[in-house]
Parts: C-alpha cells; structure tokens; sequence
C-alpha cells in the first residue's frame, strides 16, 4: 500500500500459499510509519484469536505485535496467567 516515497502497511491475514499482494482473509489493522508520531492500529482481539488458531507473524508482523503489547497478551491467554 503507499506511494511512492510514501509507505503505508496493512496488516493482515493471509494464507501462505496466497501471492505476497494478493488475496487475504482478514485486515487486522494497519501502520503508517510517515506520521510523527509514527500511527499504528491494529485490532488486538482479532489478532489473539489467530494466534490461538495457529497462525504465525513473519518478522515484521511480529515486532509491531509486541510493541503494541499484543504478544504478551497472547502468551497470558495461552498460559492461562490472565
């Protein structure tokens, strides 16, 4: 997503057999890393319910998820410490 000169980045669901822009199943929210301060919405509930089903982040999924906070909600879900 973005512009030239102008990223812009969604943050979604998607098999991994689907084509890198191609087809998703879900949008889970999105970062705008242009805006001071950087903007980053991401929907937290969504993201923990895929987790518990098995998904997995890629590297960049993964270290937005846990600046917002998201991993570490997950992990209390799945060990039951909430």
């Amino acid at each position: 997503m973005g512009a030239k000169k102008h990223p812009f980045y969604r943050l979604v669901v998607a098999d991994s057999r689907a084509p890198r822009d191609g087809r998703f199943i879900e949008h889970l929210g999105y970062y705008d890393p242009m805006k001071d301060p950087v903007e980053i919405k991401i929907d937290g509930d969504k993201v923990v319910r895929w987790l518990q089903q098995g998904a997995q982040p890629t590297e960049a999924a993964r270290s937005l998820l846990k600046r917002e906070g998201i991993l570490e909600r997950h992990a209390e879900k799945s060990t039951g410490t909430a």
